[in-house]
Parts: C-alpha cells; structure tokens; sequence
C-alpha cells in the first residue's frame, strides 16, 4: 500500500512538473508574396468557402463534408466541417474584417480533441501588383494538452500545412483569377 502511494505521488509530481513547464499559448504564421494587388485578392480571401480551393485539409480529406451559415465574407458568417480524422470536425467563424486589410476567424474543434483558436489572413500591398499574404494561428494550450505540446511540434506540424495552402494559394490567385 504504502509503494502504491509513493508511486501515485510520484506520478502526480510528474504531471505538475510537466504542467508547469509546457508552453501555455502557441502562435503560428506564414507569409508569401503573391504577384496580384491587394484589392484583387481581398474579396476572394476573405470568403469561407474560397478557402476549399486552397486548403491543406481539403486535400488531406476530399471528402470532408461542409456547410456555411450566414453571408459569407462578412462578420458571423460560419463555416462547419466533419472529417476524416486528420481533419476533424468542428467550425470557423468571421469574427473581424477591415477591408483589404485583414480577415479574422474563431475556430472551435470538437474532434478529434475539443479547443478552441483565433486565425486571421493579413494582406499587406508590397507595390501596385504584389501583396503579401500573412496566415497566422493562436490559441491558449489548456491541461490536460498543455502536457502533450511538450512532445508535439505544433509549429513544425502546422507551419508545414500553412506553407502548403500558401503555395496553392498563390498557384490559384496568379494563375487562374482573372
């Protein structure tokens, strides 16, 4: 008994110690330049449903099922989305627009693990006809999780699957927007 009670001590240092030292937020951005005008691509971006055309988790899940509420484009406009399970389910929200500048979203993941994040796509004009596009993610790391970001390189992860959707980002917004 008295073994069994050292080892649950023992143990529970372990995730207070843990706990203590994992990373209590995480944010993560990408940018590319894209050779088009910030107003050109600001109304395509700033569309839920465009972000199919473009996405790293569409390709991971073809057939991922979605549905939108709302104007899309416009603050309160809500996308949903249920996977498999590299993508998930849960939803996106507009939360913030200013005009040709900026797009803001809350995320909320119900699967595979409930949380919940902000995103936003920045546009910055960087001459008459190239922008830059600015993708960034953030959110609170809460316990029970906080203890598994110390194993998991959520930047690495992510920023790999950022990098991807700004490639075919770009592709989409030189090649074919008129």
């Amino acid at each position: 008994m008295q073994i069994a009670l050292y080892v649950l001590l023992i143990l529970l240092s372990a995730v207070l110690v843990l706990n203590f030292l994992a990373p209590r937020s995480y944010h993560i951005c990408r940018s590319i330049v894209v050779d088009r005008s910030s107003e050109e691509i600001f109304p395509f971006l700033k569309c839920l449903g465009n972000q199919e055309l473009w996405s790293p988790w569409a390709d991971k899940d073809p057939n991922m099922v979605k549905e939108f509420h709302g104007t899309d484009g416009e603050v309160g406009a809500v996308s949903t989305w249920k996977g498999n399970k590299e993508v998930g389910e849960g939803e996106q929200e507009i939360t913030r627009i200013i005009d040709g500048e900026l797009m803001e979203t809350h995320l909320r993941f119900f699967k595979p693990f409930r949380s919940e994040s902000d995103a936003y796509i920045k546009v910055e004009k960087m001459g008459a006809e190239s922008s830059e596009i600015t993708w960034g993610f953030s959110g609170e790391n809460k316990f029970p999780m906080r203890i598994f970001m110390l194993f998991m390189n959520m930047e690495k992860h992510l920023g790999q699957d950022f990098e991807y959707g700004l490639r075919k980002l770009k592709l989409h917004l030189e090649k074919q927007m008129v």
